[in-house]
């Protein structure tokens, strides 16, 4: 009776040495694609910083005015062009 106690509780420790083991290495592999996760998310970060600022660029007023000027052949109205409507 008491070997078979002995051997309960030998395989009882050997299964919990494994499932310790696998334990380890999941947490291991979760960890290596946190990191993996998180350098890809700065990658993002750079590059939304990045477009941020070339949106910025893209669409001052000065850029607007002269795509405005040369592409749609725009002009200022002079004085006389320009008609005010008023509503009542």
């Amino acid at each position: 009776m008491m070997r078979w106690i002995n051997f309960g509780l030998a395989m009882a420790v050997f299964m919990t040495a494994i499932v310790i083991v696998l334990a380890r290495h999941e947490d291991r592999r979760l960890f290596i694609e946190l990191q993996a996760l998180e350098k890809q998310r700065d990658t993002m970060n750079e590059e939304w910083g990045r477009l941020q600022l070339e949106q910025a660029t893209w669409a001052t007023q000065g850029r607007i005015e002269d795509l405005a000027r040369e592409k749609l052949q725009m002009v200022v109205p002079s004085r006389e062009e320009v008609v005010l409507v008023r509503n009542k």
